[in-house]
């Protein structure tokens, strides 16, 4: 037997620090949607588990114990699988490209092996993105990423997202961050009819890690300022920790049309036009 399963590209459309438990771990709200563009991951059924790694970004990915989708497969109580991981989003990039793939394993030999997913608690154990990556669809983010609510129904909208090239470390980025006390996003999220609604929304809330991911990658700002240059870019933000960001945009013309003029001035960019995954 053998099946795929696909591991979207996570995006913090928001994301606010809000505080640090004593633990260090920091407490988030964020506002997160899945992209149609991400990894892949190719499961057949063996006697042991096993991973291989390919693709256009798998250079210097390992395939031993030290992989999250091996961690997280070992949560499955020896249910056997050849794995091969497809990897097309650029490592350490803000968009929970190694969470993705490791809920994508979860969910790849539940199915592979008929058996329930594990305990929420213990998949948050692996990170605190992989609880939203499990069940892929917008949600909002609290806690150190355990807690999920659900959210208004949004209007349609494109991404551009824009990797420089530069690998940007969480931990790095969060242990620059000067205030980790900001305000969370309004209790109620309100119902945008349309892209521009709620890219307006969107600009009255933040992503409190950008500042000091661009003071350690400045290259972050010159991305944003080639999303938000590009016609029908209605905000340019970035993802997560960086140091991907991305632009919205209310039809798939103008993002194809901005993705293309980017990646042309930028030949060393990763950039890619996306829908939101379904």
């Amino acid at each position: 037997m053998a099946i795929d399963e696909a591991a979207p590209a996570k995006v913090n459309l928001t994301l606010h620090v809000t505080g640090q438990r004593a633990d260090g771990y920091h407490l988030l709200d964020s506002l997160v949607v899945f992209t149609e563009t991400g990894d892949r991951l190719h499961f057949a059924s063996a006697d042991a588990l096993s991973l291989g790694v390919t693709g256009p970004m798998a250079k210097g990915l390992p395939s031993d114990p030290t992989n999250l989708v091996l961690r997280a497969a070992a949560l499955m109580g020896g249910c056997g699988a050849m794995i091969t991981l497809e990897k097309h989003l650029p490592v350490a990039a803000g968009l929970g490209g190694g969470s993705s793939d490791a809920a994508a394993a979860l969910r790849g030999l539940a199915r592979l092996c008929n058996r329930a997913l594990p305990d929420l608690r213990e998949v948050a154990r692996l990170g605190a993105d992989l609880p939203v990556c499990l069940a892929p669809r917008p949600r909002r983010m609290g806690g150190i990423g355990e807690v999920l609510a659900e959210v208004p129904q949004l209007p349609p909208f494109w991404l551009v997202l824009a990797n420089p090239g530069v690998a940007v470390a969480t931990p790095a980025v969060f242990a620059a961050l000067a205030d980790k006390t900001g305000k969370p996003m309004p209790q109620t999220l309100p119902r945008c009819a349309s892209a521009a609604e709620l890219a307006s929304f969107l600009r009255m809330q933040r992503n409190d890690l950008e500042l000091p991911a661009r003071h350690l990658a400045p290259v972050i700002g010159k991305v944003l300022a080639a999303l938000a240059a590009q016609p029908g870019c209605l905000l340019a933000r970035m993802s997560g920790s960086g140091a991907t960001s991305f632009g919205i945009f209310a039809d798939p013309l103008h993002a194809a049309a901005a993705a293309r003029a980017i990646a042309a001035a930028e030949p060393g960019w990763w950039v890619r036009d996306t829908a939101l995954s379904a």
